[in-house]
């Protein structure tokens, strides 16, 4: 059979293509905004009869019906990056949250940590060689298509072909289910006063030729915002949204100066916009490709120069970075901040920053604390950290002590907190206390 009556002996509906999922089995759900709805409202249809459907998922983007108080019964969620869909569920434990680095993602579903029985995705039209593209969610989606037994696929005509890796032949799919509608969208909003100063420091220290790795949110908008004047730029990172757009279309990101991938823009998902996924359609300049490949710390490190910018809930006075929970309510994941700020450490003049907020709750706590909060995660290690940024400045950290660390740290927190910050410092003895046999005689001044 030629490609094109495969595709068409293995047409179906929704209702149909779901029809063989059963009870007990784990089901892979197509991430970010390419969340296969019709595929997940047809499964989701037959709560009644299933039990114990694990839906195994990254961060989705619109409904997750799977993850609704009724349907509990029916499917489990676990995912590897809590989002606001699902993060109730979590929370109230109906729901499971797996911490990875997204590396390693892939090979879990591989290896047997997680076996996929089935994999709902979404794909671009066939090519005229029977190749669909997996179009703006490569990240986990192929490897897991291609771990798991069998594979459901949305045919939507709104899905852009993207390049690079991302690619999966017609012969490999088992059920197609074509579809007409928008995809999900990603939408920005009004950046506020506090992001357009955070973004600010953080563009300076953004130098000409840089690699840069930029996330979607306030604080990365905020940052490329600053970068109109910049030359050269190169991006090597795992997702981003509209506004890197426009530094493409300018050519300041033109990659000329990256020794890999030189000149290509390399990521492995995008969430946004028609506007961006009409961009990146077809486009030889945006290279997609799997997680394992994009956020494999020594590729990035590859990139001379790697600069990370990366988020977190709360930093300590040491430079520990909580990221995905607050306290011991789990509020987020991993995702790939590690493997960023690790390759931007081993890169050759790289550089790691991590940038928040100094207070949350409309000001009235600081996220600059002197230790983290009882059960809260170590996203990244004290070593894992150059700098810290806030909209008060810059913390340089990278191979400062533990006492010069703390005094950087109180400095960009916001005003209110800086003298309960010291207080704290001195009583936990980076500030000011004097240890046995080094500085404690008469007259030392350990501070």
């Amino acid at each position: 059979m030629t490609w094109l009556e495969q595709y068409r002996a293995k047409r179906a509906t929704a209702a149909d293509a779901v029809l063989g999922v059963h009870s007990g089995e784990r089901v892979y759900i197509g991430s970010g905004c390419a969340v296969p709805q019709a595929l997940v409202d047809a499964l989701t249809a037959r709560a009644a009869e299933l039990a114990g459907v694990e839906i195994l998922q990254i961060l989705t983007v619109g409904p997750a019906p799977y993850a609704a108080r009724d349907m509990a019964d029916s499917f489990r969620c676990n995912t590897f990056f809590v989002g606001d869909n699902v993060r109730e569920a979590v929370q109230e434990g109906r729901a499971d949250y797996v911490p990875a680095h997204l590396h390693q993602v892939p090979e879990m579903l591989r290896d047997g940590s997680l076996p996929l029985d089935h994999a709902l995705v979404t794909l671009s039209p066939p090519d005229e060689h029977g190749f669909c593209s997996f179009g703006i969610e490569v990240g986990v989606t192929k490897p897991a298509a291609l771990a798991a037994k069998r594979i459901v696929a949305e045919i939507n005509r709104h899905m852009p072909r993207t390049l690079g890796d991302s690619f999966i032949h017609v012969s490999k799919i088992d059920a197609f289910v074509e579809v007409d509608r928008p995809l999900a969208n990603w939408r920005s909003r009004e950046l506020a006063p506090v992001e357009r100063r955070i973004g600010h420091h953080v563009a300076n220290l953004v130098e000409d030729g840089v690699c840069l790795q930029v996330g979607i949110g306030g604080i990365p908008a905020a940052v490329l915002d600053h970068l109109g004047d910049r030359r050269d730029l190169g991006v090597h990172t795992e997702m981003f949204s509209d506004g890197l757009q426009g530094l493409i279309e300018s050519g300041v990101v033109n990659g000329e100066r990256k020794n890999f991938h030189p000149g290509k823009v390399v990521t492995s998902f995008i969430m946004g916009g028609r506007e961006l996924y009409d961009f990146v359609h077809d486009n030889a300049q945006i290279e997609f490709h799997p997680s394992e490949y994009v956020n494999n710390p020594f590729h990035i490190a590859r990139n001379d120069r790697m600069v990370a910018v990366n988020g977190a809930l709360q930093v300590d006075l040491s430079g520990q970075v909580c990221a995905d929970s607050l306290g011991q309510t789990i509020w987020s994941g991993f995702g790939g901040q590690i493997d960023f700020m690790r390759g931007a450490t081993m890169s050759r003049g790289g550089l790691a920053i991590t940038a928040l907020p100094a207070t949350a709750r409309d000001g009235a706590v600081s996220r600059l604390v002197p230790v983290l909060a009882e059960g809260a995660g170590v996203v990244a290690t004290r070593a894992d950290v150059h700098v810290v940024v806030t909209e008060h400045g810059v913390a340089p950290l990278r191979g400062r002590n533990l006492r010069e660390r703390a005094r950087a740290l109180i400095g960009v927190a916001d005003p209110r907190f800086r003298e309960e910050l010291e207080r704290a410092a001195h009583a936990r003895g980076l500030l000011g206390r004097a240890v046995r046999g080094f500085g404690a005689g008469p007259g030392a001044n350990a501070g």
